[in-house]
Order: C-alpha cells, then sequence, then structure tokens
C-alpha cells in the first residue's frame, strides 16, 4: 500500500477523531509509558479546533503512531475518507467500524482525562 504524503499537512486531517473504549485503553497506556519530557511537549502546543490533541505539530507527525486509532489507520484509502493531497489512493469502500465511538479526541477526551 502506498504511504500517504503527509509531510508538510500539519494535521489538517488529523481531526476530529472518534475512538472506541478500546482505543482510549490503548492510548492511556501508551501516555503512561510515554517520556515526561515528550507527554509535556505534546500537550502544550496549540492547535486548531478539533485537531487531534497528540499530534504532534512540531515534528509534524503523530505522537501516539503506534496506538493510533483506527480512522487515523484508515484514512486515505476508503472512498469516505480521502486525502486532499493523494484522492486516488482512496479506493476501498466505505469504513465499517466494529465497535460504537465513545467520544472524541481533543473534544470529548482531553489531556485533563489523562493525569
Amino acid at each position: 500500500m502506498e504511504a500517504l504524503p503527509c509531510q508538510g499537512c500539519k494535521g489538517l486531517c488529523c481531526g476530529p477523531v472518534p475512538i472506541t473504549e478500546r482505543e482510549w485503553k490503548r492510548i492511556k497506556k501508551k501516555i503512561k509509558t510515554m517520556p515526561s519530557k515528550k507527554r509535556l511537549q505534546l500537550e502544550k502546543q496549540t492547535r486548531f479546533f478539533g485537531t487531534c490533541m497528540f499530534y504532534d505539530l512540531e515534528n509534524d507527525l503523530c505522537g501516539i503512531y503506534a496506538v493510533r486509532p483506527e480512522i487515523c489507520r484508515k484514512f486515505g484509502y476508503h472512498k469516505d475518507m480521502p486525502c486532499f493531497r493523494k484522492p486516488e489512493l482512496a479506493t476501498k469502500e466505505r469504513l465499517e467500524s466494529r465497535e460504537k465511538p465513545i467520544g472524541i479526541l481533543s473534544i470529548d477526551f482531553t489531556w485533563n482525562q489523562l493525569k
């Protein structure tokens, strides 16, 4: 599968990010093991409203890439979620999730829930 051209996008497509209960548990576990300097660096960044709280604007990448939600893994490859820079990669049918979302990162879930 061809990679998306994410460098330079500054997280414009990273939100809103709905998450499931299982994803939230994995994210919380990851944050607990994250070096405090890295966590604080992510937490203090100012983002556009709705942009994922884990998007690292300074380094132009996902701060929790290994445990990113399913929607982030599927973005750009499904017809209902094309990448504006490379829409031809969106060849898979509509994304169907097995689990219901419990909320949206940066809106329903913030850094306060991780303290």
